[in-house]
Parts: structure tokens; sequence; C-alpha cells
């Protein structure tokens, strides 16, 4: 065994191959090769309006080019596992980084696309961070060329709007084509609409309407105990905001946190001037501000097109910054470019990976989705990015409160829901349409039981599914807080675990089923319906569901009843590439080739120094009253001791009580059971039911002749 301090220098010093890509030669192949074409890259909209004549040769368009993932059946193999309780995979999240590594372009197939714009005489603008959108700008007439189009204008006459887009589908050589997910920004005719429904009357002088004790109240958010400290909540924009409007807010119902900010996609700039949607903006700032007043709030804003849209999509997932967004913009999918909704559907396949909880505004159109646009309101339709699967889509209601107390509840008439025309029916979804149907949840969005917001100088009463979604992700906010006190995983890819609970035996100390009120197509129903979803929260019985903890108590601990299969451990196979929510000696979580992971690419590798040297990794977990407990890990201990009867290092596996106090001894393990391979150990804690313990391993070696002892892919599961 190399002895570590010499193993990590040895590391340092690895040379890489080097890949050197050949440009021109790539640039040269490809203008030989047959062009291929990209399908569903013509809006809708082309077939409906009325051509007007070229677009101007040198007019300047900027496009993004969205490149294909290299295993997709890998990664949804992943989305399962990580999202299915029991699995061993189950929140064992990605970081970015292994995101990449391990389904994002290979950075050959990323020159060769930029090689290829470049060569055309585009200027690519920029790489997102997951290697999976280049950006780039050129004149028409090189547009043109690059991607086989014919830009041209058009009058959509439905709406007396005029708008450019290409006349058939892009076409790329073929070698280029075949690492080519799709184009956007050849057209701007989809425009988002924020799904916000405000009065016409001028702005009051005081508040009216819900304000946070109401809704906090009603949906139990105030019996969680949290507030949203440590936690990061991205919002998803297409225009700007002024905060001195949330610091009124703020003032009026003495709510204090962290400053919001912006962050700028492709240059946006709304803040100095913000636009008709402004109201939108500052809307979801105050409703999460109301939820979870000590999350950070970024403001994500980008140009509303469609490049904008997925460029946005693909640098918020990158960033990694937030553990749940809220989007309460959208267009209806049949006036929607199919490829730019993949795009950032596949960036939403990212943020399933990474543990991002996704909130998107179902619509205020009701089951007619393009009322508001070409296609008009004899169509049935529905919201992106709602639809997209991997976002937990909100409908509305109209609530009743009787002070700050829940009191009943029925649809929105207007709560957009239906079925998708784009995307296929999830493996968790409910029912016997074919294709993905939404909503599935909902809370308040009727106007006529409207929320309290400041706004462009004045207070408003403000609806729409704009309001239920960033409600949803505030509770979020304060899942997450509470998940990560506990040790859990964040809430993650919301969907599968809302339809397991909701068709179990919790589902009514979790959700308000609305049963009453429909839109124009369809009706509530008992359970699952596609006006309301499952329903409105009720956060305290919601959240001891999901942390596996049916007691009703609302703390995470305790209560009896049944017990809820789970695993309870945070990063649990320590893939985050960081140590939280564990408690770790520097250096303890490795991704070093010395000693291998057993799955994946990092461990926790305690000593191996070859010198007095100890180690530490704990981690605090609450294990709920009632429920079977098994503790396991796998390990492997690699020595260079040559005896076979002393143990000098040793490693302790206990169990402390809150206090530190050690509640019992597990296992002892030294350099005698030094062996190849992983070992996997398993201990029943189910005597600390009811508890809340932590899980702690000690190594510690002597002043010669270390031991490394590896621990990867833990476990702590209930049932």
């Amino acid at each position: 065994m190399i002895p570590r301090h010499l193993a990590a220098t040895a590391a340092a010093f690895v040379l890489l191959p080097l890949s050197i890509t050949a440009l021109s030669a790539t640039t040269a192949d490809a203008a030989s090769n047959p062009r291929a074409s990209l399908p569903q890259t013509v809006n809708p909209s082309v077939g409906r309006s009325h051509r007007i004549g070229d677009l101007p040769a040198g007019q300047k368009l900027s496009v993004s080019v969205s490149l294909r993932f290299h295993d997709s059946a890998g990664l949804d193999r992943f989305l399962k596992a990580v999202s299915t309780p029991g699995s061993p995979e189950y929140g064992h999240y990605l970081t970015p980084a292994q995101f990449a590594a391990r389904f994002g372009p290979a950075k050959t197939d990323l020159d060769r696309v930029r090689g290829y714009l470049c060569s055309q005489g585009l200027t690519v603008t920029g790489v997102s961070g997951n290697r999976q959108v280049v950006s780039a700008t050129g004149s028409v007439s090189k547009i043109n060329k690059a991607f086989g189009t014919h830009e041209t204008t058009y009058l959509d006459t439905a709406r007396n709007r005029h708008f450019y887009a290409n006349d058939k589908a892009a076409t790329l050589p073929s070698d280029i084509a075949a690492v080519v997910q799709g184009v956007s920004g050849l057209d701007n005719h989809t425009v988002r609409h924020h799904n916000l429904v405000r009065p016409a009357a001028a702005p009051l002088a005081a508040s009216s309407g819900l304000g946070p004790s109401q809704y906090n109240g009603a949906y139990r958010f105030d019996k969680l105990g949290a507030d949203g400290t440590g936690q990061t909540v991205a919002l998803w924009e297409f225009d700007g905001y002024k905060k001195s409007n949330l610091t009124t807010y703020d003032s009026q119902y003495g709510l204090t946190g962290p400053s919001v900010s912006t962050v700028s996609v492709d240059g946006a700039d709304y803040d100095s001037s913000p636009g008709d949607g402004q109201g939108e903006v500052e809307l979801d700032s105050e409703i999460v501000r109301g939820v979870a007043p000590k999350a950070t709030q970024l403001i994500y804003e980008a140009p509303n097109s469609d490049a904008g849209e997925v460029d946005m999509a693909a640098k918020v997932v990158s960033d990694n910054r937030a553990s749940v967004i809220s989007i309460s913009w959208g267009s209806c999918e049949p006036d929607t470019t199919s490829s730019s909704m993949t795009s950032v559907n596949n960036s939403f396949k990212q943020a399933a990976a990474q543990g991002i909880s996704i909130f998107s505004a179902s619509g205020d159109d009701g089951s007619r989705d393009c009322s508001r646009s070409t296609s008009g309101s004899s169509v049935k339709a529905v919201d992106f990015p709602a639809s997209s699967p991997y976002n937990t889509a909100v409908g509305g209601t109209n609530l009743s409160v009787s002070g700050t107390t829940y009191s009943s509840e029925r649809a929105w008439s207007t709560s957009g829901g239906g079925i998708s025309t784009v995307f296929s029916k999830p493996s968790w979804q409910t029912g016997t349409a074919t294709k993905r149907t939404v909503p599935d949840v909902a809370s308040n969005a009727d106007p006529a039981s409207g929320f309290a917001i400041y706004t462009v100088g004045g207070w408003q009463v403000y609806g729409g599914t704009s309001a239920a979604a960033p409600l949803w992700a505030g509770y979020t906010a304060l899942y997450n807080q509470k998940a990560a006190a506990a040790g859990q995983a964040d809430l993650g890819e919301v969907n599968p675990k809302i339809y397991s609970l909701a068709s179990g035996s919790g589902y009514s100390s979790a959700l308000h089923d609305i049963t009453s009120g429909g839109n124009q197509d369809y009706s509530t129903a008992t359970g699952y319906d596609r006006v309301t979803g499952w329903g409105s929260p009720i956060a305290d019985g919601l959240t001891s569901a999901l942390m596996g903890d049916t007691g009703g108590d609302g703390g995470g601990t305790g209560g009896g009843g049944t017990c809820t299969a789970a695993q309870l451990l945070g990063n649990n196979g320590f893939e985050t590439g960081s140590a939280s929510p564990w408690s770790a000696s520097s250096g303890v979580v490795d991704d070093s080739t010395s000693q291998p992971a057993h799955g994946g690419s990092w461990k926790a590798w305690l000593d191996g120094y070859g010198s007095t040297h100890t180690d530490t990794l704990s981690q605090s977990v609450t294990i709920p009253a009632g429920c079977k407990a098994t503790f396991s890990f796998w390990m492997h201990v690699d020595t260079d001791e040559t005896t076979t009867s002393t143990a000098y290092d040793k490693l302790q596996v206990q169990a402390l009580s809150s206090g530190g106090s050690v509640l019992g001894t597990l296992a002892t393990y030294s350099n005698l059971n030094a062996a190849s391979g992983y070992v996997q150990k398993s201990f029943d804690l189910s005597a600390y039911a009811g508890k809340t313990i932590t899980l702690k391993f000690t190594g510690a070696e002597d002043s010669s002749l270390g031991t490394s002892f590896v621990v990867d892919d833990t476990a702590l599961n209930v049932s």
C-alpha cells in the first residue's frame, strides 16, 4: 500500500492525455458530408401565418445549439433509481461535474460543433457549463448557410404580430447532426407569458389580500419550525424588478432575510427599467419570502426567446446554486418548437439528477392554454415548461381561510390542466392517458382569494398559478432545511414521491384533496384530477410523510403509527464531492484512484498515512418511531502491517446520543481485517427508533505502517 501522502503527490503529477481537435480537418470533413435534417425545428405558427418576405441578409441573429446526451438510457435508469426510496442510489445526487462526466456531451463532440459554427463565419459567444449548449451569433446570410435555412418574415394574423422564422427544418452535415439535439433561435415567434392575473384597478394605498400569516397558517407551513435558513431558491424570469418594492413588502410583514440578487443570462438587464412583467417577478419573490424568509433568492433573468429559455435552463443547473427552482412563465405547447422544449427538458433531467426541485405554474387559461396565441381557444392544450415530466406542475384553487386557519378550497375555474401532446406518460403517473397530464399539485391562485403584493409603487391583489408555483417552491426550501437537519437528502424530483404518497394511506394527512369545481374540459374528482392534481399542501403532514414518518407530529420524530420505507442518510455514497451533511476530518471524502470507491467516484477514506493519525466521519439522523432500522456500509481495509496477531490501527463504529455520549459501539475493525475488495457490514438500529442519534466512524493509526479504512455506499434503511 502506498502511503497516502505519497499517493496524493504521485497523483498530482500524472500526465493526462491531451485531446487535440483539428478544427480545420473537422470543418473540411463536415463540409463534404451529406446534410441531415433536424426535426421539430420549424415553429408550428409558420403554417398559420402570412409570408411577408425575406429577412434582411445583414440582420444579426443569436442561436443556441443543443447537444445530445451520450448515455440517455443510462441517465433514465439513474433518474428512476435516484428518486425511488429503497434504491441504493436513492438521494445519491450528482454534482454538475459528475453529471457531465457520466451523461453530458463528450468534449470531442463539443469541439466539433464549435469548430463547425466558426467555420461558417458565426461567432461562438459561449458554451454552457454543462457542455450541452453552444451559443453563437451571426448575420442572417451566415445563419442560412450554416443551418440550410431560409429566414423569412411573417404576419401572425390571429395576433396581428410580425415575426421571423425559418420556413423549413434546419440541416447540418451528417456528422455534426449526429451529436446535435436541436437549434433554438431560428424564429422569434414564441414569447413566454407570465401566469399572473392582476386587477385592472389602480394600486391600493394599503395592503389587501392574503398575507404571509394567512397562507402560512392555512397550509400549515408555520408548523414546520423552519424558515429557509441555508437554502437557495432560483426564480426563472424574463423581466426585472425593483428592490425597493421587495423591501416595502418585507417591512409591511416584518420579514428579514438575505438580499435578493440577480443572475444575468445572455446579458439580460431588466432591473434598470423593468417591463410589463415586473409584477410577476416581484410576486414570485414576495411569495417565496413570505413562506421561507431566510432563504437566499437568485433571480435568473434571460431574454424572452427560445434561445434565452434554453440558455437559462442550462445555466441554472450548471451553476447548481439552488436546490429549488420556481417558474411562473410559459407558452402553450402547440405554439412552441418541440426542439426547444426538448433542449430545456434535457436540462431539467440534469436538475433531477442533481437533486433540484422544479415547480412550474400550470397556466391561467384552463384546459385551453393557447387562448392567447395563434392556435386559439378551440384547442385543448397545456403549458410548457409545466408539462415537462421533470417539473412539478402547480394548478390553482380558491382558498377560504378563517383568520389564519384553513376553511375550504375549490378549483379555480381557469386553472391550467390537461394532457400534453409532447411528453409521454411518466412511469410514476396514474391515469389512462398515454401522455403526461398536468397539474400535479395545486394551491391558491384565484384572484378572488388573491395575495397581497407590493409592486410598481402600490399594493395589489394578485392571483394566477404564478402565485401557486413560488408558494410550493418556498415550502420546498423549508423541507430541505429540515431534511438537512435530520441528515436526509434534499427533496429533489418531487413527482415520484408525491404520486407514491398520494396513492397510499397517508394521502389525507399530507394533501387537501380538492373535489369541487373544474376548468373548461375537466372536473375535479376524488384523488387525482386534471384541474388541481393531487391537491394543496398540509405542510406538517406532508413533510412527515416525505421524510419517512407518518406519525403526524410534523417534527419528523416519534408519534407512532406505521412506518414509510425510506433511506435516511444524506449524501450516503459521498458522490456530492463534499462531506455535508456528514462531518468529516480534512481529506476523508476523497475521489483519488489510489483507493477506488465501491460505487461511483467518491468514498470516505480514513487514515492510511503511516504515522500517528486520527480521522472521523459522522452524521446525525432521526429514526422515526415504530420503524425497523438497518444501518449498512461497504468497507475495504488495506494495510502495510505484517502481523497477523496484533491490532495496531483501529476503526470504531459507534452510535452516539444527541448530546454526544456513546449509546453503543457497533463494531471495531483493525489492520487484522485487511482483505482485497469491499465487504458489506450491517447492523440493526431498531432499538433507537424515535430518537436522534449520531453515527460515527473513528479511525486511529499508530506511528508506523499505515492502515486505510475505506467506507462507501452507506445506508440507514427503515421499514
